[in-house]
């Protein structure tokens, strides 16, 4: 059977019927994806990987309940960021540490313009990794992931005014903490 010629659905069928050959083609297909989007939440890559194993293995043992009116892709990113909060809740941490968003220090013109771009970019990603997750997940799914407030709606279960309003709240209180940061007040949330 060529299964890189199915679409996710006939593979999802193809598994619930016990073919491991087709959920390995799914694996193919998501793994950058569910990985990436781990990460993103936890920024440590070892720690990235495991999640994202277990990630899988959820994915496999619940494929009957996956409803094919939504994409696969979207699923699985509503399984991987449940998994990771729950497992946070577990370690009973507050904070989720954000991948850093790149060198900057490629795109500077002179040493002080990159450690200053660098230090910036460490301000941000701190200041996001403040965020409750009420906010921080859907900033980062949209800024980070590019996804669709209507994607994130469906990832998050809540209903799409919430999501744009947990959006432009976060944005919000990521410019308030900005803002006194620059006249020198502490920045923590």
């Amino acid at each position: 059977m060529d299964f890189g010629k199915m679409n996710d659905y006939d593979l999802v069928l193809a598994c619930v019927e016990g073919d491991k050959d087709a959920f390995g083609e799914l694996l193919g297909r998501y793994k950058n994806l569910v990985y990436s989007v781990v990460l993103r939440m936890v920024s440590d890559r070892e720690e990235a990987n495991d999640l994202a194993q277990e990630v899988f293995i959820k994915l496999y043992r619940n494929l009957e309940k996956y409803q094919p009116e939504y994409r696969f892709s979207t699923w699985t990113i509503r399984v991987a960021t449940n998994h990771v909060i729950d497992y946070r809740r577990k370690k009973r941490q507050d904070t989720v540490s954000f991948e850093d968003a790149g060198d900057v220090a490629d795109y500077a013109d002179t040493p002080e313009a990159a450690y200053i771009a660098k230090e910036q970019s460490r301000m941000l990603r701190d200041l996001i990794d403040g965020l409750p997750d009420m906010y921080k997940v859907p900033i980062v799914l949209y800024h980070q992931q590019g996804l669709s407030y209507q994607e994130i709606s469906e990832i998050t279960d809540e209903p799409l005014s919430k999501v744009k309003n947990r959006i432009f709240r976060g944005r919000k209180m990521l410019k308030e903490s900005l803002i006194g940061m620059r006249r020198g007040e502490s920045y923590g949330m």
